[in-house]
């Protein structure tokens, strides 16, 4: 997440805020947040339990039996990594690439963080025998590795992990005594349900699983920070649950409650916010498919985009033509794709990937418009990628992927 300090360039960070989804706000969720605003103070005893409550129908609707008594919430899923964190102690392991804000966290806790590489089939997990490899050589050099994270939707490689690679993870991270957290936040946007089988790790170890799930994104708008995450039905998972929420009193992390109204609103999915999902989903994956045809086309390297509103590029073929415009790693081609797509291009770097790779994280919301009427068009435009807006975003791309492709020939 850093540069070396003779190279003189200084601490690198996230960088801008992204979009979330881009798309407006649902009546419902304002009704929510207003009404809870409007009667703040009133009795807001009643927020957190409705939202757990909610939450407990939402996990029960996906195969994970929940308690309320079994669930923490939280402003946000990074508040709960770092808690579970805290509560569980020694190092963390994560896949290469991950999730951008995980390894801040864990290292805001001044714990190691050790990368682990993903198989071929997608991101988001670790190969198996990787892990065991990794977890031998840190015991080896003294390291205590307690915790691995992982996401079998996965930002930001938009991939969904297979069912066999997810189980052969689980078992081995099991056998090592790991602990493991399961980021379950783009679970709910796969583009393609019916072909997409995703299987999450708690239905498959549920005894030593902890399930992290982050609404702002998926549910609700980007500064509506709300979090649930459930942990294990067991003594141990009683006892982390705890640990847990002790942290989060210390850090004063608690949701704001007319959020957690609009939360709990959203969990209970009403008619109008499955048919916004559903909508969304719909939109961003054409989108983030014209987008990888583009990249792809242009002799860059994508995994099919399979969920989220993400597409991961590796332009390592046309690494000859980035080197006439002075791109040698990831931050410069961070740099060179922001100014020429107008647009946030993180690299790589900022998702755990080596420097000298040649990656980005691509979002679609970018791609939808720039003002929120452009954004509307699109959820009800029968051929959204036909909008002039939409048209002309896709074809700024084309066009520096092809120039791009053009120098490379």
């Amino acid at each position: 997440m850093r540069r070396t300090d003779p190279e003189g360039r200084g601490p690198v960070r996230y960088g801008p805020p992204l979009p979330g989804h881009g798309l407006p706000v649902l009546p419902g969720l304002v009704t929510a947040l207003t009404g809870a605003a409007e009667h703040d103070g009133a009795d807001p005893s009643t927020r957190l339990p409705a939202l757990l409550d909610a939450a407990c129908g939402y996990f029960g609707r996906r195969g994970l039996p929940t308690g309320p008594d079994a669930l923490a919430a939280a402003p946000g899923a990074p508040a709960l990594l770092v808690a579970v964190t805290a509560a569980l102690g020694g190092d963390v392991l994560v896949p290469r690439p991950c999730a951008a804000w995980w390894v801040p966290q864990v290292r805001a806790l001044g714990r190691s963080v050790f990368h682990v590489a993903t198989p071929a089939e997608g991101g988001g997990v670790p190969d198996p025998y990787a892990l065991l490899e990794t977890l031998r050589r840190v015991r080896a050099e003294g390291g205590d590795p307690r915790l691995l994270v992982l996401a079998v939707a996965d930002d930001p490689t938009a991939t969904v992990a297979p069912p066999e690679v997810v189980h052969e993870t689980v078992e081995a991270a099991a056998a090592e005594g790991l602990h493991l957290v399961s980021d379950e936040t783009w679970r709910d946007t796969v583009h393609r349900p019916h072909d997409t089988v995703l299987f999450s790790p708690a239905e498959m170890l549920p005894d030593r699983v902890t399930v992290v799930t982050d609404l702002a994104g998926p549910f609700l708008p980007p500064g509506w920070p709300a979090a649930v995450a459930r942990f294990p039905a067991t003594a141990d998972g009683a006892g982390l649950r705890a640990r847990v929420l002790d942290v989060l009193t210390a850090l004063g992390a608690r949701i704001a409650d007319p959020v957690a109204a609009a939360a709990a609103y959203a969990l209970g999915e009403p008619a109008d916010v499955n048919r916004r999902l559903a909508a969304g989903i719909a939109l961003h994956a054409r989108v983030a498919a014209a987008a990888h045809r583009v990249v792809v086309t242009a002799g860059a390297l994508a995994r099919p985009p399979q969920a989220g509103r993400h597409l991961y590029v590796d332009l390592g073929p046309l690494r000859s033509a980035l080197g006439g415009h002075d791109v040698g790693d990831a931050q410069e081609l961070e740099d060179f794709l922001t100014a020429r797509l107008g647009m946030p291009a993180p690299g790589g770097h900022r998702f755990g990937d080596d420097l000298a790779a040649l990656r980005v994280r691509l979002a679609t919301a970018p791609l939808l418009g720039a003002t929120p009427e452009e954004r509307a068009q699109c959820l009800v435009a029968p051929v959204p990628l036909e909008l002039p807006h939409v048209h002309c975003a896709l074809m700024r791309l084309e066009s520096v992927f092809d120039d791009l492709r053009d120098d490379a020939q």
